[in-house]
């Protein structure tokens, strides 16, 4: 189904998750992939550029430490890819917007905030409340 998106914002005027919600989730999350993958492969080819050899040990060890940072955020952002990966799927099986633990609703100012979202509010209060606990035992 072809849908405008443009200046589109979902409302709750309309049925939740009808096909002008799933395609405007879908094209968020497939543009918040493509940002993740150019800024991946930007990092990378800067990375290349900047294995020159530097003679200063500061410099050196700066440089390093820059790198060390880029990486890790990297990796963060591959994590991130798949659950977008995830939200895609759950998209195309009409799972998506639904709680996993409840079935309920996240509704649509969580997902808009978090398109990744797999909880609703609650859900995650009680999954981060649980999380808590067991790292204080």
């Amino acid at each position: 189904m072809s849908v405008s998106l443009e200046n589109y914002t979902p409302s709750a005027d309309e049925e939740y998750m009808c096909e002008r919600h799933k395609a405007y989730f879908k094209a968020k999350l497939e543009a918040w992939k493509k940002d993740i993958i150019d800024g991946t492969r930007e990092t990378m080819e800067s990375m290349q550029e900047e294995a020159s050899n530097l003679p200063d040990l500061v410099d050196r060890a700066s440089n390093e430490a820059d790198r060390a940072l880029q990486l890790r955020t990297r990796d963060r952002q591959r994590k991130l890819v798949s659950k977008i990966d995830a939200a895609l799927r759950r998209i195309e099986s009409d799972e998506y917007g639904f709680c996993e633990d409840t079935g309920e609703p996240i509704g649509l100012g969580r997902l808009t905030a978090r398109p990744t979202a797999t909880l609703c509010v609650e859900a995650q209060e009680r999954h981060e409340k649980k999380e808590r606990t067991i790292r204080d035992d």
